[in-house]
Parts: C-alpha cells; sequence; structure tokens
C-alpha cells in the first residue's frame, strides 16, 4: 500500500493525526482535473497515490458553482471584494466573478508546472463527506509560498483555515494570517485581479450586507437544526459537519479545526469566539469518542 494511501487511512481513525507536525512532500506535481480551482485541486508525490489539497490561508473565488452551497460562497466572495454590482444583470455580474476564479485556477496550474513542495499535517479539509482533502502549505520550485502569491495578484483573499507554517521562515497561525492580510492590502491597494474590479464606495454597503444576510442565515439555522440526536466529534468533523453545530459559522469552524486536538469540552473555550454561552449550546451535540 502507498504510503501517503495509509496516511489517508489513518487519517480516517486517528483524532490527534490532524495536529502531528507538518510532513514534507517534494518533488510533487500538479494533476489536471476537471473539478480544480485555485485553492483546491489534486497534486501527485513521487511514487504515492495522488490526493487533494486545500491551501491554508487563502480563498479563491469560486469557478463551479454545483448547488446552493457554492453558490452562497461566490455571494460572499463577491460581496467581500465589492463586485456584486459590477453588472446591472446578475448573472453576468456573477459570470464575471466567476472568471477570476478560472484565472486563479490558471495561475496555480502555470506556478505549478515544475516540481514543488507540500508541507501537511493531513488536517481533514473535506469541503463534503464524499472524498478526502487534506490542508497544506505548498511551496513553488522558485521557493515561493503559493498562497502567498495567489493572494499578492489578487486572485484570492486572506481568508480560511491557518496553521503554524513550515520550514525556516517558520510563522504561528496568527502570524501567517497577518502576513496575508498585508499582502491583500498591496494587491488591494495596486488594484490588482479582482481588485481591480471593486466599487470602492459600495464596498461597505455589501460586506455589510453580507454580514446581514450571514447572520439571519445562522438565525434560520440555529432554529431548524436537527442533528437527529447525531453527535458530532471537533476532532474529526470536517468543516460542512461542524456548521451544524447550534451558533457555529463557516469562520468559527475553521477556528474549530485550526485549534485541534482537543481532549474535553473545556478544551473548545480556546477557540476566539467560543464563550460559556456557546460551548453550552453546543456541548450535547459533541462526543469526544
Amino acid at each position: 500500500m502507498p504510503l501517503f494511501t495509509l496516511f489517508l487511512l489513518l487519517l480516517s481513525l486517528i483524532p490527534a493525526l490532524a495536529q502531528k507536525p507538518l510532513q514534507s512532500f517534494p518533488n510533487c506535481t500538479f494533476e489536471k482535473t476537471a473539478w480544480g480551482d485555485g485553492d483546491s485541486f489534486l497534486i501527485k508525490p513521487p511514487g504515492q497515490t495522488a490526493f487533494s489539497v486545500r491551501l491554508y490561508g487563502a480563498d479563491c473565488i469560486e469557478w463551479h458553482v454545483t448547488d446552493t452551497t457554492d453558490s452562497r460562497r461566490l455571494r460572499a466572495q463577491r460581496s467581500y471584494f465589492g463586485i456584486t454590482k459590477i453588472d446591472p444583470d446578475p448573472q453576468k455580474a456573477a459570470d464575471i466573478a466567476k472568471s477570476y476564479g478560472e484565472k486563479a485556477a490558471q495561475f496555480v496550474a502555470t506556478a505549478l508546472q515544475q516540481p514543488f513542495t507540500v508541507h501537511t499535517a493531513l488536517a481533514d479539509a473535506r469541503g463534503d463527506a464524499n472524498f478526502t482533502r487534506v490542508y497544506a502549505f505548498i511551496v513553488t520550485a522558485d521557493g515561493k509560498d503559493l498562497a502567498e502569491e495567489l493572494v499578492k495578484q489578487g486572485l484570492a483573499r486572506a481568508y480560511g483555515v491557518i496553521r503554524t507554517t513550515y520550514h525556516q521562515t517558520t510563522l504561528s497561525g496568527e502570524a501567517y494570517g497577518v502576513a496575508l492580510k498585508d499582502l491583500e492590502l498591496q494587491a488591494a491597494g495596486a488594484k490588482r485581479g479582482v481588485w481591480s474590479l471593486t466599487d470602492w464606495e459600495q464596498l461597505p454597503a455589501e460586506r455589510k450586507q453580507q454580514r446581514n444576510e450571514d447572520a439571519q442565515d445562522q438565525i434560520g439555522i440555529d432554529a431548524a437544526k436537527d442533528l437527529n440526536g447525531k453527535k458530532i466529534n471537533p476532532n474529526t468533523a470536517n468543516h460542512s459537519e461542524l456548521i451544524k453545530l447550534p451558533g457555529i459559522g463557516a469562520a468559527m469552524a475553521n477556528r474549530i479545526i485550526e485549534k485541534r486536538p482537543f481532549s474535553k469540552h473545556e478544551d473548545l473555550l480556546k477557540v476566539p469566539g467560543i464563550g460559556p454561552a456557546t460551548l453550552k449550546k453546543i456541548k450535547p451535540h459533541l462526543d469526544f469518542q
């Protein structure tokens, strides 16, 4: 059995594995797929089974929008960049946004033409329960951090799960996130990529509206959530499972993943944004077995 295939099997069995130190896979190759985009794609280490990765810290615009979840993500991304009303026709406005998702995917395919290095702790990054995907940092053949390059070019926002980085340039997750935010500000100021389309007058209103819509969505979800008695292990649950917990949205789910593992309920209080009240709501739905 190939080594990485064994790792993926262990990933589903051992919660603590998701928090092991980063492992490095040098000389990987990029595998072209129909579904790949700028922040999630298939890679192959030499002599090993190909696997999917999701970049730490960078979020590219959705290119393949196939369901309502993708549509909500695209809406949030468009609001973040201030491009919701770039065209009077809503469909055309969405298509323009998606074209930058395609550009991000093309940028990645070009950047990874030469063998590159993947640094991963095998933390579960599944978008759904149907396939395995792990969070990773990727360093290109010329020594550049791929997530940083995407943000620099205005092809991604500094957003998502982060953790302590790799190699000689080791940074805490918080420091890496701040560095990405600085690069994002630089890209916005230079009007690169998606930022070239930003309506700066409307951006505050678009982001405010998005926050309001997110809050309304969360209220509805909290009132209607029914886990049918199923309990979730916060050490192994994927993102889509975590957001089923009352009071847990997409950003909070990212923070939970970042701070794993937990040995008891109270450990979740170390997650920024989770206080005693939120813990009380989610506690009945958690199982650490």
